[in-house]
């Protein structure tokens, strides 16, 4: 074999929470655990090492105005890259960002297509506005142009009430859940209230994203279902601003957020005790930054996760349930090294020492 270029990682190497090697060499992007022939051009990387974070709730190409022009989606996906988060749940965008895929300098994207609202329903700009009996025809548009993954609007206040409240009949959420399984794709909802769960659920449905509405009586439904959730803690901690800016207009809106600020962290260690399967993910794009993926998981440590699982619902676990591959044998080399070991103290994640992307060390 000629001689060729080789990356040799070693350490303490987290294949897993509890599998840990001493090396791992990258050959030609992918990750081997021989020590290849004609290694002669080696560049060593040492350290505490994990796949790539994985962000499930993300929005690249997208702003608190919509759809962003290709370079500044291209920052966003470059600051999730220097904190480590290598691959991405894009949980609905109105931008075409299938472009990133040309890049093996950029975190690998999961779409889940454009978010689907009921009209007059969702912030302006960013989804598709649509009334019942549309539902399942762009359930069936988005779950063709995405990776897998649907993404509807579960609730948002009506203004006529005043308050939070589900967006769609039980039937038409039955109808659109089942034809996006039918074409094989899973669905996820945007739910903050808890009036939109149980339909959602029994109807079939994957994730829920947000999740603050969950219950003690839907709690037990979502784990007997085996429906995910991705609490994304670091934006439901803009509640009490969004309701301080809404008091006025909204009294009971105002007070609902708040409420289910307040019980945020008991709501997310309820989930995780029931056995309700807890995911990473920070909203990031609308208006929060890119990058938080670090300061997610050191949240769910916050709401009484233990450190080890939280860390799993960042990379081994949530790599496994979005159906991509951690550092195995030949797998792409997507890892972060870190100084010291990430089980011990999650807030490591925050300052990686190198991040290796397809191969190549790009922060």
């Amino acid at each position: 074999m000629s001689e060729r270029a080789v990356l040799h990682v070693k350490g303490r190497i987290l294949v897993g929470p509890d599998e840990v090697r001493d090396e791992l060499w990258v050959v030609d992007g992918r990750i081997s655990y021989d020590r290849p022939a004609g290694a002669r051009d080696v560049t060593t990387a040492e350290g505490w090492v994990l796949p790539g974070l994985v962000d499930a709730h993300c929005h690249v190409g997208l702003d608190r105005h919509g759809a962003v022009p290709d370079d500044v989606a291209e920052k966003q996906a470059l600051t999730d890259r220097d904190a480590g988060a290598l691959l991405l749940r894009d949980a609905g965008s109105p931008s075409d960002t299938r472009w990133t895929d040309a890049r093996d300098d950029l975190p690998k994207i999961v779409r889940a297509g454009r978010h689907i609202a009921r009209t007059r329903r969702y912030i302006r700009g960013y989804a598709w506005e649509v009334e019942p009996d549309d539902l399942v025809a762009y359930v069936a548009q988005e779950a063709r142009r995405g990776d897998g993954w649907v993404k509807l609007v579960g609730d948002w206040i009506d203004r006529d009430l005043g308050d939070l409240s589900a967006c769609w009949p039980r039937g038409a959420v039955e109808a659109a859940i089942a034809e996006a399984h039918r074409l094989g794709a899973r669905v996820t909802a945007h739910c903050f209230a808890e009036d939109s769960l149980r339909d959602l659920v029994e109807a079939g449905i994957d994730c829920v994203e947000h999740a603050t509405g969950l219950t003690d009586d839907t709690i037990p439904l979502f784990a007997e279902r085996g429906v995910a959730i991705v609490p994304t803690l670091v934006n439901i901690a803009t509640f009490p601003d969004l309701a301080d800016g809404g008091e006025s207009k909204f009294p009971r809106w105002s007070a609902h957020l708040r409420r289910l600020h307040e019980r945020r962290y008991d709501t997310v260690r309820s989930a995780y005790d029931a056995g309700i399967p807890v995911f990473v993910g920070t909203d990031a794009g609308g208006t929060l930054p890119h990058g938080l993926a670090a300061a997610e998981v050191a949240e769910l440590v916050t709401a009484g996760i233990p450190p080890v699982d939280a860390l799993a619902a960042g990379t081994w676990a949530a790599r496994a349930w979005l159906g991509r591959p951690g550092l195995d044998e030949g797998a792409p080399a997507d890892l972060v090294v870190y100084a010291s070991d990430p089980r011990a103290d999650v807030r490591v994640l925050a300052d990686p020492r190198q991040v290796v992307l397809n191969g190549r060390v790009v922060a």
